[in-house]
């Protein structure tokens, strides 16, 4: 048998540990402080059922908008669609708080559309409330939905396209045989996914929610620690959340997504069914228009403000600045520890090490920062404990991620070059250094990119822990919009975006230099 680097196993195994003990035992402490059922108020039921309601419609509406958004992008071809196409990831990294103030210099009280509704003598329309939550949440869906139902296109053959146009078969007929087959298989799983997302979306339900039929329960939690200070309630909310999520977890990944399509020789696919092409222009020019519009609010109201920002608001993105580095740098040294330890374990206890690395998607940030935050108030003010926890908690949560990017270019390199290095001696940190790390720059980069730049617009845990002092951009955005500073609060989403997209490109940028030399 090949000799093992003991210490890199070693490694990989307590990175995975310490992800456990932190997801299982802040549940613990959870579990601790909960109070029973008969400390709920009926008003936290009723968050429970608006939680339940606003993701499933969210999801809902987020696939029923996206299946033509992405039938068009399938059927045409244009130029810049490969841009459009990429733009439609950037969500995913768009720091929520950001979109939702651009979605209020769109939809709010003094934005463009009531404006325009006013000049033709139109009753103004409002963000706020249970709409407001569903449309932020169809907003940041709608890009995640057609990226997964153009992938399930893009899989049909080209040959079968090609059948369907010598046999002259008509678009209603096409669309049932060929392409309703995929879309049964690929919507459940989509929509899943998305109603999952939308349960633990915290900074939405805080800006546009609230109010006794627009509460979320994690926003239920929040106002339990900072109007009540009631932690047997919290925790009992807390455990609530923890329910929807697991189970809603578990229907996801029961949802199997079965093959639609079958095996074809990787041609480009050329349709002859596309009909008339206005159709699929204005689906794709609404949903670029929807996707954009705030944007191009915030940046033409935010631009010129940046350098006139209050001097909190410049402390506070410094303290977001390096509460990102180190949650980026944690997420990235953990994910290469266990991918390491599962490609040199294999079989089971791969599996075992690299599940327990992902348990962070068992509960949301709001989940762990409740019971951290009983935790560490009887020993310290949680104040002082803002920004490590709150690094803390963002490269848990990033981890899933980057293991997917990280583990299998770790086993690939040990499949190619492992026995090599076996023969050679080569172990321990040498071994990676020497061999592994240079092989998995591109996906280390992606990954460290990845977590820095959703721990950069995170506003989960620090607003549980932080205090007047200590807010990070996030949290100090949010404060300005609920003070109706609506040109600072532009200029420091402006900022904000900035220093996302920045941390981002930096590490991304910096895998992929000289990668393959």
């Amino acid at each position: 048998m090949a000799h093992r680097p003991r210490p890199l196993t070693l490694a990989g195994i307590g990175a995975a540990t310490l992800v456990a003990v932190l997801v299982l035992g802040s549940i613990a402490a959870i579990l601790t402080r909960a109070e029973g059922w008969g400390g709920l108020r009926p008003s936290d039921w009723g968050a429970v059922r608006f939680t339940l309601w606003q993701a499933a419609l969210s999801a809902l509406l987020s696939i029923a908008l996206g299946v033509p958004v992405a039938r068009a992008l399938a059927r045409r071809r244009f130029p810049g669609r490969g841009l459009l196409v990429t733009l439609l990831g950037a969500p995913f990294i768009l720091p929520v708080i950001v979109a939702i103030l651009g979605l209020v210099m769109v939809f709010g009280r003094s934005g463009w559309i009531n404006a325009a509704l006013g000049s033709l003598g139109l009753p103004p329309v409002s963000i706020y409330g249970a709409h407001g939550v569903v449309l932020a949440h169809v907003f940041f869906n709608l890009p995640l939905a057609t990226r997964l139902i153009l992938q399930g296109w893009q899989e049909i053959p080209a040959e079968r396209f090609r059948l369907a146009a010598n046999l002259g078969l008509s678009r209603g007929r096409v669309f049932r045989l060929i392409e309703w087959p995929m879309l049964r298989a690929v919507l459940p799983g989509a929509g899943l996914v998305i109603f999952l997302i939308c349960t633990t979306s915290f900074a939405v339900a805080l800006a546009l929610g609230g109010g006794p039929r627009a509460t979320t329960i994690e926003l239920a939690i929040y106002q339990a620690f900072r109007f009540d200070f009631d932690l047997g309630r919290a925790a009992m909310l807390a455990l609530l959340q923890l329910a929807v999520t697991c189970a809603a977890g578990l229907v996801a990944l029961r949802a199997t997504v079965p093959e639609a399509a079958g095996a074809g020789r990787d041609r480009p696919v050329r349709r002859w069914d596309g009909g008339a092409p206005w159709g699929d222009a204005a689906w794709i020019g609404a949903a670029a228009l929807f996707l954009l519009l705030p944007l191009a609010a915030l940046a033409a109201r935010g631009a010129g403000a940046v350098p006139g920002l209050p001097a909190a608001v410049w402390a506070a993105a410094g303290r977001s600045v390096g509460v990102a580095l180190v949650s980026a740098l944690l997420c990235v040294a953990l994910g290469m520890a266990i991918a390491v330890a599962a490609a040199r374990l294999g079989g089971g206890r791969a599996r075992g090490v690299e599940l327990m690395g992902m348990l962070g998607l068992a509960a949301s940030p709001l989940v762990l920062g409740t019971g951290l935050f009983i935790v560490t108030y009887p020993v310290m003010r949680p104040q002082d404990a803002a920004l490590p926890v709150t690094a803390l908690v963002n490269a848990a949560m990033a981890l899933p991620f980057a293991l997917r990017a990280l583990v299998p270019a770790v086993a690939r390199v040990e499949g190619d070059y492992g026995r090599l290095a076996d023969a050679l001696g080569l172990t321990g940190w040498a071994r990676l250094r020497r061999l592994v790390l240079p092989r998995v720059r591109r996906p280390l980069g992606f990954a460290a990119g990845l977590a820095a730049a959703l721990s950069m617009g995170d506003l989960g845990v620090i607003a549980l822990f932080a205090d007047a002092e200590g807010a990070t951009l996030p949290l100090q955005l949010y404060r300005l919009m609920a003070a109706y500073r609506m040109g600072d609060a532009a200029g420091a989403a402006i900022l904000l975006l900035g220093l996302s997209l920045a941390a981002f490109w930096a590490f991304d940028r910096g895998g992929r230099v000289d990668a393959d030399a």
